[in-house]
């Protein structure tokens, strides 16, 4: 019988009803709720399939016609190694780097030392002109600041030719070190002569950061990781507020740091919903329409020890989210940092992970794919609101350093991530190759000589800190 004719006589109107009867036809006595329907961390209902969204807007990159920036980590103690390190990306197709220093959060027990010269040895041939450059959040980001505009001035490179991201968040120093080096009141009282002092020297591109991957890291599920983000974007406003810094131009020097995992359709959506937040906090506060500005770094708490290798699927999977979801900058964590500070062959797999994403899959040539996906758009819609909720809980509490001086937030995240905990120890999630089909042995794992970085242990304020932790950690899989 002719193909054509066949289909033809097959006519199921494609929609929800029908699909529904099929599905129900073929489950038996099982249902659809029981067995196709699931629910996130954040209570969000996942339905098994969604119709179409018509008329959906597009949520894309800020400059959907430029590829997003492959950025790489630079974290190694030494900075002549590092020097060497940041030559070998730039040279095989990195667009920008990461500048992580000890102390930070997110530098998981290394990172350059911090003091000027560390600038002198790590930029050493690196074309500045060229090359996104980005400090992570730590606690001498706003020193280094400093330090950076003196280093651009003694090369003569002009400041307004450069692409830069400073990355400075007290929210997530304070969350992820358990302290900060003044007292709120100081530090709210010092920030607008410091805001003042970077826009009379012209200097582009993001100044204060909403970074939200120590909570992730630490637990927090999506809407809360989302909510403290939003929180820390609102202090930042008060902050140029106070400074008496027109908020129309000081929105654009405002960015976001944000966490991507295995979970790929959740990763889209957080992105996507970020940006709808940072329109909707910004509509609030009668500012003109600015895109937000957001670095996606995958997750360090889905890093295993065991079979490392596994971390690169779940790696490649996270930077295809962060991509597809609209990301402007995108830095995927080499495989083996569980096991040590990762040597030149992890580095490389991290940096060709983005380069094939983009050179050979295209992943940048369209604007937003997800947008019009029945599931996104629900899950992108499910994750504002529950994370606008989130904000407004930080808000009633003070502003999110009050809330976690209080300790209330924290509280809250070591909730969720013992709840995500509990999906692992159940069955219900898996790790591949931790959790379930571990290897019958471990090969060796080659990593670069370096010592751990130690955490600050000076401060005027202190809360319980948030300890970004491996979920193989807490499983007792770990190394």
């Amino acid at each position: 019988m002719n193909l054509a004719k066949l289909l033809g006589e097959v006519n199921f109107p494609a929609n929800r009803d029908t699909w529904r009867t099929l599905a129900e036809k073929t489950l038996g006595r099982a249902s659809i709720e029981d067995t196709l329907v699931s629910h996130s961390v954040d209570g969000i209902r996942i339905d098994p399939v969604h119709e179409r969204a018509a008329n959906a807007p597009l949520e894309h990159r800020k400059r959907p016609q430029a590829p997003w920036l492959v950025v790489q980590r630079i974290d190694d103690p030494d900075p002549v190694r590092a020097n060497r390190q940041a030559l070998d990306d730039v040279s095989q197709g990195a667009t920008g780097l990461s500048l992580v220093f000890e102390g930070a959060p997110n530098s998981f027990g290394y990172g350059l030392p911090a003091a000027p010269e560390t600038l002198d040895a790590v930029f050493a041939g690196v074309p500045l002109a060229d090359t996104h450059v980005r400090m992570d959040a730590h606690p001498a980001s706003r020193a280094v600041a400093d330090w950076f505009v003196a280093y651009v001035t003694k090369r003569r490179a002009d400041p307004a030719k450069l692409s830069l991201s400073f990355g400075i968040d007290p929210a997530a120093i304070f969350a992820g070190t358990g302290r900060l080096s003044m007292t709120i009141e100081a530090l709210q009282a010092s920030m607008p002569q410091s805001l003042a002092h970077f826009f009379a020297l012209g200097v582009p591109g993001v100044l204060l950061e909403a970074d939200g991957r120590v909570y992730h890291n630490a637990g927090a599920t999506e809407a809360e990781e989302l909510g403290a983000m939003l929180a820390s974007a609102a202090s930042h406003l008060r902050l140029f507020e106070d400074a008496r810094q027109a908020l129309v131009y000081a929105a654009p020097h405002i960015g976001f740091a944000v966490s991507v995992d295995q979970d790929q359709f959740m990763s889209m959506a957080k992105i996507r919903a970020l940006r709808k937040l940072w329109a909707r906090l910004i509509e609030v506060c009668s500012i003109p329409s600015c895109p937000a500005t957001i670095h996606a770094e995958t997750s360090w708490r889905m890093i295993a020890a065991n079979d490392p290798e596994t971390n690169i699927l779940r790696s490649t999977i996270a930077c295809f989210a962060a991509a597809a979801g609209g990301a402007d900058s995108i830095a995927v964590i080499p495989h083996t940092i569980a096991h040590g500070l990762p040597d030149g062959f992890a580095r490389r797999i991290a940096r060709n992970t983005q380069l094939v994403s983009a050179g050979e899959a295209h992943l940048d040539f369209v604007a937003d794919p997800a947008s019009g996906s029945g599931s996104i758009e629900a899950l992108t819609e499910a994750l504002c609101e529950r994370a606008w909720d989130a904000f407004r809980t930080i808000e009633r509490e003070g502003g999110i350093l009050r809330s976690l001086t209080a300790g209330k937030l924290q509280q809250r995240i070591v909730t969720s991530r013992d709840q995500r905990l509990g999906l692992y120890r159940d069955g219900r999630q898996h790790i591949v190759g931790t959790t379930i089909y571990p290897p019958g042995s471990e090969r060796p794992v080659e990593t670069l000589k370096a010592d751990k970085r130690p955490q600050p242990v000076d401060g005027a304020v202190f809360c319980e800190r948030l300890e970004s932790v491996r979920i193989d950690e807490l499983l007792g899989a770990g190394s």
